[in-house]
């Protein structure tokens, strides 16, 4: 079944479209959260709440691209999650070492003037990423959107762990300096 038509289950409220929603994307919202989550269970509660948040946000969205849609609900869902559980426990593991490192470089967004900083920096990065080779934004979104650990996104692209970190480390330094010159950071 095509996006469009399981979006227009949702706006008539057609309990088939989370059905239909999970025999699509279940196994790539699973994929999300486990990376960031690294429970199964905690994956399982993540992933059902993305079927309600689709269900409670469908009508009045609709999303041009289902899954990138879907793929946001789950991330949020699981990185609030995870940041409660790691308030809770000082829980350390891949989720946590992955957000320090982007931690210098997200301005806080509280208050107004924060929001604004924000939606400017959302279109920096969008700006930033279309400027890199394909391998390198690959990288960094296998990395920081999707939450693979170094040496699952070094085996999937075909590289050296090495190579990755060094990628990472030097496209985190081009992100810094541009955030800098923009006064963003």
């Amino acid at each position: 079944m095509e996006d469009q038509e399981i979006v227009a289950l949702y706006w008539k409220r057609d309990e088939s479209a989370i059905m239909r929603t999970k025999e699509k994307y279940d196994r790539y919202l699973y994929r999300i959260a486990q990376n960031i989550l690294e429970d199964m269970r905690d994956a399982e509660e993540s992933v059902s709440d993305t079927y309600v948040g689709a269900w409670n946000s469908m009508p009045p969205q609709k999303p041009a691209v289902l899954r990138t849609y879907l793929g946001r609900i789950t991330r949020n869902l699981s990185l609030k999650r995870f940041r409660a559980y790691y308030t809770q426990k000082r829980r350390g593991g891949e989720t946590a070492l992955l957000l320090d490192e982007l931690s210098e470089m997200i301005p806080d967004t509280e208050t107004t003037e924060g929001k604004a900083e924000r939606k400017e920096l959302i279109r920096l990065i969008q700006a930033f990423l279309t400027q890199l080779k394909p391998e390198q934004r690959m990288m960094f979104l296998m990395r920081y959107w999707y939450l693979y650990s170094v040496a699952d996104t070094a085996k999937k692209l075909g590289f050296s762990q090495s190579k990755v970190k060094m990628t990472l480390l030097r496209t985190r330094e081009k992100l810094r300096d541009l955030l800098i010159k923009e006064e963003l950071l």
